[in-house]
């Protein structure tokens, strides 16, 4: 399993405009690519002065997989143009890991 790693950030004003443009938009669209061996994404959400940073995860099962999604230069990152409209700056690149263990609880 490969983990797609991504941060971006905004300022406080937007922050919601951007979560609620990811959750309604962004990360549906993606799932409408069915992407073969695409597993899902989470968000996660840090309020640091004076911005907001966004990280995102992508799952997927394999290099090949990802690179389906992203291409050949598959570590360029995938950041539609609504998107850049309300981020102040993002990674130019994602970064991928294997995942090597899976510990989960119930939330």
């Amino acid at each position: 399993m490969i983990a797609r790693i991504w941060h971006g950030y905004t300022s406080k004003h937007n922050a919601d405009i951007y979560e609620n443009l990811l959750k309604k938009e962004i990360f549906p669209g993606i799932e409408k690519k069915n992407v073969k061996g695409y597993k899902g994404i989470q968000l996660l959400r840090r309020s640091l002065e004076p911005e907001v940073e966004f990280t995102t995860i992508m799952w997927f099962d394999s290099i090949e997989s990802v690179k389906q999604f992203a291409g050949d230069d598959y570590e360029s990152a995938y950041v539609p143009a609504k998107a850049r409209e309300v981020l102040e700056r993002f990674d130019a690149r994602s970064i991928h890991c294997e995942l090597r263990h899976n510990l989960q609880y119930d939330f």
